[in-house]
Parts: C-alpha cells; structure tokens; sequence
C-alpha cells in the first residue's frame, strides 16, 4: 500500500472519529438538557396551597373604587355569578373589607380564554383569604408559613443608637424597640459617647425569605453611663399572653402607665384648668387633657393592661376610646380617625386600639389623652405613678432559672467597637503596602 493511501485512509479515521465524538457529544446534551427540563418542571411553583403552573396568575392592588364584583367583572364574570359568589362566602369573608392598596391575585384557566378561577385577598403579608369557585364556591382564611430566625448584636455609641445599629446594617426598629423596654431606666435622647450594648433578637421570615421584620427581643444588655441594665422577656400570664421585662433580679423594667399612648410629634397642650382659648373669644375654658400631635394614622396605643369600657362616637371628642385599668385608674382616647378596640375587649400596654385622626371638634391631628384617678381628671404628669407588677413569688424562681442561658448567651457576646478615622487610614495604608508588595 503506498503512501498517499495510507495517508487518505487516516485522515477519514480522523473524520469518523470526530464524527462519533460529536455524535456522543450531541446525545449527551440533548440528554442533559432533558434531565434538565424534567428537573425544572419538577420544581413547580406553589402559593397559597395552589400550583401555579396550572393557571394564569394575575396580580394586582386594590384600587381607589374597586369592589369585589367589579374586578371579577372586568375579568368576564357575570352579575349573577358575583352574587352567587358573595351570597355563599359572606360568612367566611365580607367581600366589602377589601382595602385600597392591598395586594390580591386571580388564578385563571390556563387557556385562551383565562377565565378566573379563584380570587386571592393579601390584608397583610402573612395572612390570606381564598375565594374558590373553580367548582364548588368556598372561601377560607390562612396564613404564609413564617421563619423565625434568632440574631444577635452588639455595638458602642458614638452618637446615637440607631446609627450604631444602622453602620452595621441593622434594622433602626431595633432601636425604637430598646427604647421602650428601657423607657424608664435610660433616656436614650442622652445617651453617652461609649454606652454599649447588646441584644438577642429574632426575625420574621415569610416563606423563608421575604423579610417580615421584627419578632420580639429576647434579651438585651445596656452599659449607660458605665452602669449595666440588663432586661430579659418573661411570660408573666399564660392565660392573657401577659409578657414583660424584667432585670437580672427580676425587678419590672416598666412603670404601669406609658408616658404617652403615641409616637409623637410635639405636646401642643397640656393639662390647664385655666387655659385661654382665643377661638372661644378668649375666654378661660378648662383644658383636662394633654395632646399629642401626630400624624393621622399613627398607631395610638393603650398606656397600661385593661378593659375597654368605652368605644363610640361623640360629637365633641370625635372617635374615643376609654380603658378601665382598675378600681383607681381609667384613661381616654379622643380624636380618633378609627377605632379598633370594642367595649369589653382586654387590652395590653402598648395594643394599638385606634388611629390618629381628625374627628370631633379638633384643628388638628392629634390624641387628646385624658388620665382619671379615683373619679377625678388629672395631670398624668404630675402623678406618682406606680411600678408595673413585679413577679409573683410563686414565679420568681422559674424566672431566675429560665435567664441562666440568656446571659450567659448576653455575657459571651463581645463589644464591635468602632473603627477610628485614623484607623481607616492605617488600615488603607497597610493594604496600599501589601498591594505594592505583591507586584
């Protein structure tokens, strides 16, 4: 065999074996790319206990004006249908509390004509209502399942505490939360350059990973003015959900009574039996409250645990609400845009029972707060108030036990202290060097 044919015979080996390479080759892809896909299609989807593959999701707010019937009419259902649907779900879910601005979905028929199958309401990020009428009509309420992920923290002031919790990227609700559990022991508006602190906390996690906020503080430490305040979070009634925050000796961190019911802007009136009111030609009127000026729609808050005797309408104080804490003290509420308390319900410090609002004979948004003791109107700024319930012996020794872990936890957590200008610099310096260095 000469040459020239051994040669032509190897070079169409060549071809056949890089024919069957990619051969190989290409069904090897093609057999990944189908385990790919059925991997894929495996992993379908799921919203509230739905697949969503096997419709067509629509999503949408409610809108100023909308209403149940008119958003299923524009999505082709007719008046008898919406009222067949209404009739038979108006015990599980009053079609008419849909808010403006709240979220809901429409699950379709995966066709061509996408018929709606089901109606999503979101009232708040966790909670749901699904109306179904896909086949039967039924409506149901739930709830996104949540993930409570515990985090801790520390750091030193420098100026304040939300900038100390913000340089490391922390939620400033942390620090609003601190401050009301220190309310009457630190004055955070003081704070001292170098106070630490330190806080075992938790997260709300909405399907694993949509952030829901702030849980509750479990723990926490504070160094003012070189004095530590520790606070630890005790159920104190299991029957009413009672919890409160107690020091390592298990003394109440809080006083009974709020020093306001609101986050507020300003006093713009106190308590004055002799007040003049240039409205009123000048002329002295009694002023027995004190007011807090707020924007509309802040969360206006019980001051201490009791019963609501009072949740009505009244032509001078607008929508008020009053509590009965007990034989000696009783607060209201004035001015309210929305009253969310009803007479006999049991409040806790700090439940939300209204909204700032503008109702009643008012110039502004504020709450008129008004403090009873013994029958009579007084200052509640001028008033011993007393301490908040401290732990009952039968409990204290449950509560000492139950801390043990918690500061050991708090006590092993080190300081971050702040990094110095100065320290920058030399930091920049020194990886300025060792970049030159490695070169």
């Amino acid at each position: 065999m000469d040459r020239t044919r051994i040669a032509r015979l190897g070079k169409k080996c060549i071809i056949l074996l890089v024919l069957f390479v990619s051969i190989y080759s290409c069904k090897k892809d093609v057999r990944e790319a189908i385990q790919t896909a059925s991997i894929i299609e495996s992993v379908s989807l799921y919203e509230f206990g739905f697949k969503l593959d096997d419709f067509v999701v629509k999503r949408d707010t409610i809108k100023k004006g909308d209403s149940f019937g008119e958003i299923l009419q524009r999505h082709e259902i007719d008046y008898s249908k919406i009222f067949k649907i209404a009739q038979k779900t108006k015990d599980t879910f009053d079609i008419r509390r849909l808010q403006v601005g709240k979220p809901y979905t429409l699950l379709c028929s995966n066709d061509s004509l996408q018929q709606p199958k089901c109606f999503i309401y979101q009232p708040n990020k966790t909670d749901y209502v699904v109306i179904n009428f896909q086949d039967s009509i039924h409506a149901y309420s739930s709830s996104k399942p949540i993930k409570y992920v515990e985090k801790e923290v520390t750091g030193v002031i420098e100026s304040n505490i939300s900038e100390a919790l913000a340089k490391q990227g922390r939620s400033v609700l942390l620090a609003y939360e601190m401050s009301d559990i220190y309310a009457w022991t630190i004055d955070f508006f003081r704070l001292q350059k170098n106070d630490k602190f330190k806080v075992i906390y938790t997260e709300k996690y909405i399907d694993d990973t949509i952030y829901a906020g702030i849980d509750n503080i479990k723990a926490a430490y504070f160094e003012h003015n070189n004095e530590p305040f520790y606070a630890f979070e005790f159920e104190t009634d299991t029957i009413k959900g009672l919890k409160d925050y107690f020091s390592e000796d298990a003394k109440n961190l809080r006083r009974a009574f709020l020093k306001a019911p609101v986050d507020y802007k300003r006093i713009s009136s106190r308590y004055n039996l002799n007040r003049r009111i240039a409205l009123y030609g000048n002329r002295r009127r009694a002023h027995k409250g004190t007011d807090f000026t707020a924007n509309v729609g802040t969360p206006i808050r019980a001051t201490a645990n009791g019963t609501v005797i009072q949740s009505r309408y009244s032509k001078s104080a607008g929508n008020l609400v009053a509590v009965k804490h007990n034989s000696t003290y009783t607060t209201k509420y004035f001015h309210m845009k929305k009253r969310k308390s009803k007479v006999g319900d049991f409040v806790k410090q700090g439940d939300v029972i209204g909204w700032v609002g503008m109702t009643g004979n008012t110039s502004g948004p504020h709450v008129c707060y008004r403090f009873w003791k013994n029958g009579k109107e007084v200052d509640p700024f001028k008033q011993k108030l007393p301490e908040a319930e401290p732990i009952s012996d039968s409990l204290k020794t449950k509560y000492l036990e139950f801390i043990k872990p918690l500061k050991t936890q708090l006590d092993g957590i080190e300081f971050i202290l702040p990094i110095e200008e100065d320290q920058i610099l030399d930091i920049e310096l020194n990886q300025e060097n060792e970049i030159t260095f490695n070169k």
